[in-house]
């Protein structure tokens, strides 16, 4: 049996286990362990081994827990509810405003988190039930919020991206720059057409009334100030590390003890707000722990089996693409694997394959990073099963039916797409910022 039909039975096994429902880190380890031991005999019991001797060897994946906590304490205490009556209080008076507002809250949270799930859960508990009550279209604002989610894996601190670095060998810190800029644009952007759609019909998101309106000045002030509390933390943690003051892991530390000095400040810290925040944290952390162990594993066998060289061959030898055809190729294949895989999932899938693949192509791996996060992004809302499609349903009340959710994407998911051409033909969007900070 060659080592391609080898490869492409181990992607079949892992895709079928996953099918019936299995964890990831379960359906990727095993079909790793078996295929090593099926190859190698005894052997192949090194990989696992190996793999998670990398694994604890890497001194950046102590930021995981670190932003996790950082994004639960602060959501935990609520900080994330000032965040939105700030918006609301300065938004309110024009068209669309609450709906603007709530992107804004959006990439403030993706600050606080950097986990699309959170801005998920706090834009449909916090969000959505105000701008139903203020009679917004519930299309066109379920479609904001998960557009505005999906910011959580693209602005820093992005978990993905702290994870696609751990794979493809990458700086973190530049990935995370790289971030800044596509995901400003896509939020600029989001904004832009709720604005436009909204001059040209009010009804859609129509304006407070007078009564909330009338807000005296130094309460305005007071909630300025309370919702800039989160883009402190922010640049408390960030402004070190880009000037090089401190090293990633200390600005995560950095980050995590300034959100709990936060909310000691703010008396929100009370012992369930503190126990959540630990379990959540912990219980990620070591779920994203796993599926990176078994990743390596899987990847230390393709690695053994010379199938990214195939792959290679195939392509650009048997097949005569251009390396721009196989790129486009490897960014359908997410769309299309995000129909039914989150993003973690399909990182771990195929990244032992494309990121060897894109480097040998001739592509920045950094640049690249970002385009797998915001073709992720448009996976997770393309029908018909799409990730954020299905948790929208879970979180939303239930004058939301499925009708009204997975008709509501569609123009974010065209601007996504708008994003994500604008990138590839304009690399200099995500690579201007680590390059001009790094100096590369």
């Amino acid at each position: 049996m060659s080592y391609g039909v080898i490869a492409a039975a181990m992607f079949s096994l892992m895709m079928l286990l996953m099918a019936t429902g299995q964890r990831v880190f379960a359906a990727i380890g095993a079909v790793a362990a078996i295929a090593a031991i099926a190859l190698w005999g005894t052997g192949g019991v090194e990989i696992p081994f190996t793999a998670a001797m990398k694994l604890m060897n890497w001194y950046p994946m102590l930021t995981l827990p670190m932003f996790i906590f950082m994004g639960y304490v602060l959501s935990e205490s609520k900080i994330a509810d000032d965040l939105y009556k700030m918006f609301h209080v300065w938004m309110g008076p024009m068209p669309g405003g609450l709906a603007i507002g709530t992107i804004g809250l959006m990439v403030l949270v993706s600050a606080m988190n950097g986990l699309s799930v959170a801005g998920m859960a706090i834009g449909a508990t916090i969000a959505l039930p105000e701008l139903l009550k203020r009679k917004y279209d519930k299309k066109m604002v379920t479609g904001v919020i998960q557009a505005g989610s999906s910011l959580g894996i693209l602005v820093p601190p992005s978990v993905v991206l702290v994870l696609y670095a751990m794979i493809a060998r990458q700086p973190v810190g530049q990935l995370w720059l790289a971030g800044i800029v596509p995901g400003l644009l896509m939020a600029t952007l989001f904004i832009v057409y709720i604005a436009v759609r909204c001059r040209m019909n009010p009804k859609l998101g129509p304006v407070l009334a007078k009564e909330e309106r009338a807000v005296p000045m130094p309460e305005k002030l007071r909630l300025l100030g309370a919702g800039m509390l989160p883009l402190a933390i922010f640049a408390v943690m960030m402004v070190p590390f880009v000037n090089g003051w401190t090293s990633l892991v200390e600005s995560s530390a950095i980050g995590a003890m300034a959100s709990l000095l936060a909310a000691i400040l703010k008396r929100r810290l009370t012992r369930k707000v503190f126990e959540n925040s630990m379990r959540s944290t912990l219980g990620i952390s070591c779920m994203f722990m796993w599926i990176i162990l078994a990743a390596l594993g899987f990847g230390a066998v393709f690695d053994g089996l010379g199938a990214v060289k195939a792959i290679e061959h195939l392509f650009t030898e048997q097949l005569g693409l251009s390396p721009w055809t196989i790129l486009i190729l490897m960014q359908l294949s997410f769309l299309i694997m995000g129909t039914f895989l989150d993003d973690t999932a399909m990182l771990v899938i195929v990244a032992p394959l494309y990121v060897p693949l894109v480097h040998a192509l001739g592509f920045d791996l950094i640049w690249y990073g970002v385009l797998y996060t915001v073709t992720s992004q448009i996976a997770y809302m393309t029908p018909p099963f799409g990730y954020n499609l299905f948790l929208m349903r879970a979180m939303a009340p239930p004058e939301i039916s499925l009708r009204d959710i997975y008709g509501s994407i569609g123009p974010f998911v065209a601007i996504m797409l708008v994003s994500l051409i604008l990138i590839m033909v304009f690399p200099q969007l995500a690579m201007w910022l680590p390059e001009t900070v790094y100096g590369n």
